[in-house]
């Protein structure tokens, strides 16, 4: 059963439809990249996923246990983010914030969770440090398991590369890969054509026209080839980087 459904999705705002009938699933354990020029509507689309904005016209269901309140969401890091005065522990605890209510406390299983949460995406010995003390790549690391923590089985993660330099970016590509490959279903906005033909096992290209199928079929297709092509050469070495 897909955990998430999008029929003849119409996206847009200020009364302009920037996304035409959109229709795509996303089924449990896929590795699905979005891909797009920019303001063609990808974080409108996130955005309308996870109930922050409606549609203008179509539907989004939700399936197999999931809803908007158990899917884990990384945006993209403001400057605001990342001088937060936390502690690691206390940001990834925080993902829990829409499980736990008004209870201002987390509960002995949660604890539990976040620490094999952390130790996962390689935080254990960071455990007790500010936040805003870490590089780029250690902060996203952090972001990245306060969103598994909020998150049931779907991850959405917007642009999580952002910022980071190429070693970084492709070490946070490889533990994205990871964490598909131990049963996260991944939904992640990405601007790397070349990482989401090697990690992803479908994709999406928004905008006026769209496309979605395997990486594939994308990067043959009249949407994805010139799309990819000048991408690719902008960047030669076909990735953004490698935390």
């Amino acid at each position: 059963m897909a955990q998430l459904t999008c029929r003849d999705l119409c996206l847009g705002y200020d009364g302009r439809e920037i996304v035409h009938q959109l229709n795509f699933a996303v089924n449990p354990g896929d590795y699905l990249a979005v891909l797009g020029e920019n303001g063609a509507g990808k974080s409108t689309l996130m955005r309308t996923i996870l109930g922050l904005r409606p549609p203008m016209s179509g539907e989004i269901l939700y399936g197999d246990g999931v809803s908007r309140s158990t899917i884990g969401y990384l945006p993209q890091q403001t400057v605001v983010q990342k001088d937060f005065p936390a502690s690691v522990r206390e940001i990834v605890l925080s993902g829990f914030e829409g499980q736990s209510g008004l209870r201002p406390f987390r509960t002995r299983e949660q604890k539990k969770t976040a620490e094999r949460v952390m130790d996962r995406v390689g935080l254990g010995e960071l455990k007790t440090r500010c936040y805003r003390e870490l590089s780029g790549g250690q902060q996203q690391r952090v972001l990245l398991a306060r969103a598994l923590c909020a998150a049931g089985n779907l991850l959405l993660l917007d642009e999580p590369a952002t910022g980071l330099d190429p070693r970084i970016t492709a070490e946070l590509y490889d533990l994205i890969g990871g964490l598909n490959a131990g049963g996260t279903t991944v939904m992640m906005i990405t601007h790397d054509v070349s990482a989401a033909v090697r990690y992803a096992s479908h994709v999406l290209h928004v905008g006026p026209e769209w496309y979605f199928g395997t990486p594939a079929g994308y990067l043959a297709s009249e949407i994805g080839r010139p799309f990819a092509e000048r991408l690719l050469k902008e960047n030669p070495t076909g990735r953004e980087g490698s935390l």
